[in-house]
């Protein structure tokens, strides 16, 4: 596989498409202007025009759609699987997916609209309907002719659901199973009975959880009454864990994750202002803590330089504890029930940490300022923050998870006032107790 480095005319492109993957075309398409996208969509087949689609982003798909008639865009979806025509679907104008699905078959409408049913972020606006289910009294024989026949309309093959009389999951047999045993031989004589399985409103982080603690290629969707509705496939969950992995990441710095650095000024001010005003009042509360203390700063001025020392290194120690937390949150490692006692942990450790770092500092302050009693008080003030840090970093997000808010987002900005109140009150605090030996 070739990668797109230079420019190439849509003739070019179009001539050299099996040169190049999907992913990296996409990319070049979108420095297309509009008339070299059209003379491009007008060179391919439709089913190179799918594989395309499939690795779109939005404003790419809106573009491409623009350029297909509705006959066309319909033959474009004959060669994609169900669940990427319903997420595209989903992205269009009302009024064009409406006309979209009238001119479906009756079977295809009616898959679709109930996949259109789920919100994206669920286990069914993930599922594909495109599977391999067979009835558990079938023989090898008759299970191996049948999955000729639907092996090229399906996602997946190497997993065959067994279903029973009733239509109910019963079971799971692999492609390799059936090679191996006797032609007159039974599915539900050698059928795996343990399926693991999700139920439609699952949550799309659940899902992933699941898929990636036990190593699954698929994972079965099925109703309350155990009745297969389609299944989520690895590739699917995949693009779910760098979803989730980019809105924590992007939600520590409170920044939405649908932002993008080209998204128009007034929606950025929009999705960024809101956070600002939170952080500005939490600012305050730390101004107010130092206003509490401004006649012992006036009369001691290295106060003001030092004691900024002591809340960063809070703040960078409570980053620390939260990241692990906010990772363990996400991979379902951390509940605030069990693992409470994780708490006396992160003690100990802005304990051990505050003494080494605080000590350093303080050896530091003492050659600037030949003052011992400073170097003492920040010591102390640095092993006081380090244990907010640490406590508050741990509880923080596990009990923001508990009220149903999202932790990655507001974490942040709660624990960055712990720190600061925390630690300008402690370190001025024990100056105003010392300041005799300060003056």
């Amino acid at each position: 596989m070739k990668t797109v480095e230079t420019y190439l005319t849509p003739q070019d492109l179009a001539q050299n498409f099996s040169d190049f993957h999907a992913v990296d075309l996409v990319q070049f398409l979108a420095m297309y202007s509009s008339e070299e996208l059209a003379q491009f969509c007008s060179l391919i087949s439709k089913h190179q025009l799918a594989a395309i689609i499939e690795q779109s982003d939005l404003n790419l798909l809106l573009r491409i759609v623009q350029q297909l008639s509705i006959e066309n865009l319909l033959k474009v979806f004959s060669y994609m699987s169900k669940d990427d025509v319903a997420d595209m679907l989903g992205e269009l104008p009302i009024a064009l997916r409406k006309s979209l699905l009238n001119k479906m078959k009756e079977n295809d409408r009616v898959i679709l609209t109930s996949l259109l049913g789920y919100p994206n972020d669920s286990a069914g606006g993930l599922m594909t309907t495109e599977y391999i289910a067979l009835n558990e009294n079938l023989c090898v024989r008759q299970a191996l002719n049948k999955i000729k026949e639907i092996a090229p309309k399906t996602e997946i093959i190497t997993i065959i659901y067994l279903l029973n009389n009733q239509k109910q999951l019963v079971g799971t047999v692999n492609l390799r199973d059936l090679f191996t045993h006797q032609e007159e031989k039974l599915l539900k004589d050698f059928k795996n009975p343990n399926v693991l399985k999700v139920y439609p409103e699952e949550d799309q982080e659940q899902v992933s959880l699941l898929v990636s603690k036990y190593d699954l290629l698929a994972i079965p969707v099925v109703n309350h009454r155990d009745l297969l509705l389609g299944i989520i496939t690895v590739d699917d969950i995949i693009d779910v864990i760098i979803d989730e992995q980019t809105e924590d990441l992007l939600g520590l710095a409170g920044v939405d994750k649908e932002e993008r650095l080209n998204a128009p000024l007034i929606d950025s001010v929009k999705k960024r202002l809101p956070w600002l005003v939170i952080n500005l009042a939490t600012a305050f509360m730390a101004s107010f803590t130092i206003g509490l203390f401004e006649g012992t700063i006036e009369k001691v001025v290295a106060l003001a330089s030092v004691m900024s020392i002591v809340a960063g290194m809070g703040g960078n120690a409570g980053t620390q504890t939260l990241s692990l937390v906010i990772r363990g949150i996400a991979l379902g490692e951390v509940k605030l029930k069990e693992d409470w006692r994780l708490i006396i942990k992160e003690f100990c450790l802005g304990i051990i940490n505050g003494a080494i770092t605080g000590f350093i500092t303080a050896i530091i302050i003492y050659w600037h300022y030949h003052n011992i009693f400073l170097g003492v008080i920040i010591l102390i003030a640095m092993m006081g923050n380090l244990v907010i840090a640490g406590v508050f970093g741990f509880t923080i997000p596990l009990v923001l998870k508990k009220l149903n808010i999202d932790p990655a987002l507001a974490s942040s900005i709660f624990l960055t006032t712990m720190t600061d109140v925390g630690g300008f009150f402690i370190f001025l605090g024990l100056a105003q107790l010392f300041l005799a030996y300060l003056i």
